[in-house]
């Protein structure tokens, strides 16, 4: 009697690369391919309106590929330590593989779900599948972790090349009799009330076979020239890979390798190197979106919050054209520029005085590729409060960020053609307010280190 092997998919919605599904194909025991959309476990972070919608997109792209292939995907809704358990003992699961998460939350729901499975006698092993190097891997001298980027990364770059990424399977041998799944669009990813979402169907392709598009697309037409243009929001050569490296469409292993063989590509993979040092710091920050990681921050003075002005940065009303152009190709496509993302960061800390958890929550509803690392981790090294950040006093001056990487307002005239002329604040007054109130932190008695 076969005992088949349960594959649960995660953030890794791909068939290639996929060290889980590669290690239930060589077990040789038919395969049951399981999403599990998990909003109740304690500390999750419900997702965002614009990743439901990818989600939505890449959950049927999936299912789609494993059906050409002899399978299935099982769609359950509900906490994973009671799901996975519960749909292994339906199909008498001999093995379960997953590969891992980083964030505080979900590793305690994993190990959990190890001990629980273990002890029903059932195989159970993870796998690195979203990182080039595991957290635990890349150390100081002293055998901490890292704080500063540069020795991160150089770390990093002295440890042995990345894995070689693993064939896609011809064949995933599905469960003869697949168990009940539930209707994926019963979970109610899209918006309907109002359908919103125009902006991203236009902008966007979800699933495995659009991201490996792609992925060659950028290495041809856009690598060569990313070093020199990538701060330019019109010059469109920036990869545009983000969301799927978030959902795991197309694995950081698959990436690094078609981009090492391409010459000058060193600046975008720092950029594959910032992202793992975002999720290094999660795993040892889990409370990366709601703490400061400098504990001086605690004693920022936010004034009360004027929701007039929050509201007009969300939604590209500042009369600052630069933010407003940025906000609105969020709003409508779910993206936005990295270089834009700092200017309009920095806007709200610094011009605006509103704390950066409000723009980390907006970013999160709002983007297609927010994760729980890199979303928290950026908005604070803006804010000055994150892992080497940049300097509070460090204020992005848009009018000049304009000037200098949209000089023709090309980005602006396509963005913010009609946004409001009259900026809502003085921008040199307000730099003055904010760099008033970062004196107040450096006069402030040191908050003790957190662990």
């Amino acid at each position: 009697m076969s005992s088949p092997s349960l594959v649960w998919f995660r953030d890794d919605l791909r068939l290639a690369d996929n060290p889980a599904l590669r290690a239930a194909i060589d077990r040789d025991e038919p395969i049951v391919a399981v999403f599990v959309l998990d909003e109740e476990s304690p500390g999750f972070r419900r997702l965002g309106g614009a990743a439901r919608w990818w989600l939505h997109h890449s959950l049927a792209s999936l299912a789609e590929r494993l059906v050409e292939r002899g399978s299935a995907l099982v769609l359950r809704r509900g906490p994973a330590g009671r799901m996975i358990p519960e749909l292994a003992a339906q199909v008498g699961a001999g093995a379960v593989f997953w590969n891992r998460r980083y964030g505080g939350p979900e590793r305690e729901v994993d190990a959990a779900l190890k001990t629980t499975l273990r002890t029903q006698g059932v195989e159970v092993a993870s796998f690195a599948g979203s990182l080039l190097h595991e957290p635990w891997t890349v150390t100081t001298g002293s055998g901490t972790h890292y704080s500063v980027f540069t020795p991160f990364w150089r770390a990093c770059q002295s440890l042995p090349a990345p894995r070689a990424p693993l064939p896609e399977p011809r064949e995933v041998r599905g469960f003869p009799a697949p168990p009940k799944s539930d209707a994926l669009d019963a979970w109610g990813l899209l918006p309907t009330a109002p359908d919103w979402a125009s902006g991203l169907r236009d902008t966007w392709e979800p699933g495995e076979p659009a991201a490996r598009r792609r992925l060659r697309e950028f290495l041809k037409n856009d690598l060569p020239s990313y070093d020199r243009a990538r701060d330019e929001p019109a010059a469109g050569a920036t990869s545009m890979l983000s969301p799927r490296l978030r959902w795991g469409e197309v694995s950081p292993y698959t990436v690094w390798h078609e981009a090492v063989e391409v010459d000058g590509a060193g600046g975008f993979l720092s950029e594959l190197g910032w992202r793992e040092f975002a999720w290094h710091t999660l795993y040892h920050s889990p409370d990366m979106a709601t703490k400061n990681l400098r504990p001086e921050f605690d004693a920022f003075p936010w004034p009360p919050l004027d929701p007039a002005h929050l509201d007009a940065w969300q939604h590209g009303e500042t009369g600052v054209p630069l933010v407003d152009a940025g906000m609105r190709e969020l709003w409508h496509t779910g993206y936005m520029h990295n270089r834009v993302r700092m200017v309009t960061a920095s806007f709200l800390v610094k011009n605006l005085l509103i704390d950066w958890r409000l723009g980390e929550e907006w970013f999160w509803d709002t983007l297609v590729d927010a994760d729980e690392a890199n979303n928290p981790f950026n908005w604070q090294w803006v804010a000055g409060s994150g892992a080497d950040a940049a300097p509070y006093f460090r204020v992005f001056n848009p009018e000049l960020q304009a000037k200098k990487f949209d000089p023709q307002r090309l980005y602006i005239s396509r963005w913010a053609a009609d946004a409001p002329t009259e900026p809502i604040v003085d921008l040199s007054e307000t730099r003055k307010a904010a760099l008033a109130a970062y004196d107040e932190v450096k006069r402030a008695p040191r908050a003790p280190d957190r662990d």
